[in-house]
């Protein structure tokens, strides 16, 4: 067994310090699904990324939230963004997460579906929560969104899930 208070490290903002890789390390043992957010329209200027860090608020009115690295590139573009959606992907779409998470040309030669808002969709995903932007709270390193949902879209299959710092198809 492992303890460790966090100290001087949590206010440091500095990722790399010890106590950060041990927290990193610790909140990996959660397994969680993975999605693709997107936002901005078909054609025109659209941002999408990973995400793991997805989840419901409410049902009543449908309310869900994720959140997003300060750093993140397509933080500017999020914020902004009257509308998102969350495309939680399939297991055996590794290539696509990985896709999201490391490229600046995320949708080149990718098909895409026209949502709400003309929202882009990624047409293999198993779900997909087409959402208002209601809020952004700032969290940390993070900003917060928070969305209404507009729409939902399932398909058969099983999620694709992330586990102490790899893809895992769940049984």
């Amino acid at each position: 067994m492992e303890r460790f208070t966090l100290g001087q490290a949590q206010q440091s903002g500095c990722p790399d310090e010890p106590e950060h890789r041990r927290l990193r390390r610790a909140l990996g043992r959660w397994p969680t699904g993975v999605a693709i957010a997107t936002c901005g329209r078909v054609g025109e200027q659209m941002a999408g990324l990973t995400i793991n860090s997805f989840a419901s608020v409410s049902l009543d009115p449908p309310l869900v939230l994720w959140s997003l690295a300060r750093t993140a590139s397509v933080a500017p573009a999020f914020k902004a963004a009257p509308f998102f959606a969350i495309n939680v992907l399939e297991a055996g779409q590794e290539a696509l997460a990985r896709r999201f998470a490391e490229r600046e040309d995320r949708f080149a030669g990718l098909p895409l579906e026209r949502g709400l808002e003309d929202l882009p969709l990624i047409p293999e995903a198993i779900a997909v929560f087409e959402c208002r932007r209601t809020a952004v709270h700032p969290g940390g390193d993070h900003w917060i969104l928070l969305g209404e949902v507009m729409r939902v879209t399932t398909r058969p299959g099983r999620a694709l899930a992330f586990h102490e710092g790899m893809f895992r198809e769940l049984p």
